[in-house]
C-alpha cells in the first residue's frame, strides 16, 4: 500500500514531512531557480516553471512541444505508480498548473502542499540545496484532452447552459480596464473571482476554509463543467488544483487564457 493512500489532494507540511522517504514520492519544487537554490524541502526536484508553457507569443501559455514534456517527465523518473507532491513559494499557481499537466498525461496521482513553501516555514521545518540527479531520459506519454479546453471548444461551447467559464485575473482586467492583449475584457459570461481570494493569508496561503461557499455564491458548482483561465494559465492553475480539491468532477482549463483569445481577432469580447 502506497504511503499517501490515506491523504486527500491537499497535504499538510507534517504529513509531508512524515513520508518524504516513500521510494514511490516524486516531490518537485515549481518556485523560482534562486529560491530552489536558497533551499528547498529536502528530495524536491526542481521544475523551471517555464517549461511548463509554450512560453511564445501571442500566447505563450499554451503547451510546449510534447517532446519537451516527455524529457522533463523522464528527468523526474515518472513511473506509473509515482506519487507526485508540488508545491511553489506563492501557494499554488505554478503547482496547480503541473498538477494539471498531470491529469493531461493521464496521471490522477498527486497531491498539492497546502500553502506551499509558505506554510512549510511557517512551521520552521528544514530545508536542503542538495540537489537530487535526473532519473532518466524521454518517456512516451499519451494526451488525456477532456482536461484541455480549446479557443475552438469555448467558441463551440459558449451557450451551452452547463457550462461556467472561470476567469481567474483581477477584476481590473476582467473588466477590460487593464489591457494586457490586443483587446480588453473577457470571454461572454465568464464569471470572475480573483485566484488570491481563495487564499487565506493567515493561514500561510493555504486555500480558504469557506472555499466551497464563496465558489457557490459566484455559481462556480461541481454539478457545471467548469472551464478555468486567466492570462497565461498560470493563475487559473491555482483554480484548478482548488476545485480538484474539492472534488469537482468536470474540469477543464483553457490553456491559451486570455492572452490567446483577447490577442486573436474574431473571438468575442465582453467589456
Amino acid at each position: 500500500m502506497s504511503a499517501f493512500s490515506d491523504l486527500q489532494l491537499l497535504i499538510e507540511p507534517s504529513d509531508l514531512a512524515s513520508r518524504l522517504s516513500a521510494p514511490e514520492l516524486i516531490l518537485v519544487d515549481l518556485s523560482s531557480a534562486s529560491r530552489y537554490a536558497a533551499g528547498h524541502i529536502p528530495g524536491a526536484r526542481f521544475v523551471d516553471p517555464k517549461r511548463t508553457q509554450l512560453g511564445q507569443p501571442p500566447a505563450p501559455g499554451l503547451l510546449p512541444a510534447w517532446g519537451e514534456l516527455e524529457a522533463l517527465f523522464g528527468e523526474l523518473g515518472h513511473n506509473p505508480d509515482a506519487v507526485y507532491v508540488l508545491y511553489d513559494d506563492e501557494g499554488g499557481p505554478w503547482a496547480g498548473r503541473f498538477g494539471w499537466l498531470l491529469d493531461l498525461i493521464g496521471h490522477r496521482t498527486w497531491h498539492h502542499l497546502d500553502g506551499g513553501l509558505h506554510s512549510w516555514l511557517a512551521e520552521g521545518r528544514e530545508l536542503s540545496t542538495e540537489v537530487p540527479a535526473p532519473v532518466g531520459g524521454p518517456l512516451a506519454l499519451e494526451r488525456h484532452n477532456e482536461v484541455l479546453a480549446s479557443r475552438e471548444y469555448l467558441l463551440a461551447h459558449l451557450n451551452d447552459d452547463n457550462l461556467t467559464i472561470w476567469d481567474a485575473r483581477s477584476p481590473a482586467e476582467f473588466r477590460g480596464e487593464k489591457v494586457l492583449a490586443a483587446r480588453g475584457g473577457h470571454i461572454p459570461g465568464a464569471v470572475n473571482l480573483e485566484w488570491t481570494d481563495c487564499q487565506d493569508r493567515a493561514r500561510a496561503l493555504r486555500l480558504r476554509e469557506d472555499l466551497p461557499q464563496l465558489l457557490a455564491a459566484h455559481g462556480i458548482t461541481p454539478e457545471r463543467e467548469i472551464v478555468t483561465h486567466c492570462q497565461t494559465h498560470r493563475r487559473s492553475g491555482f483554480t484548478y488544483m482548488a476545485m480538484r480539491a474539492l472534488g469537482y468532477p468536470n474540469l477543464k482549463a483553457y490553456a491559451g487564457s486570455w492572452s490567446e483569445w483577447g490577442n486573436h481577432p474574431d473571438t468575442p469580447v465582453e467589456r
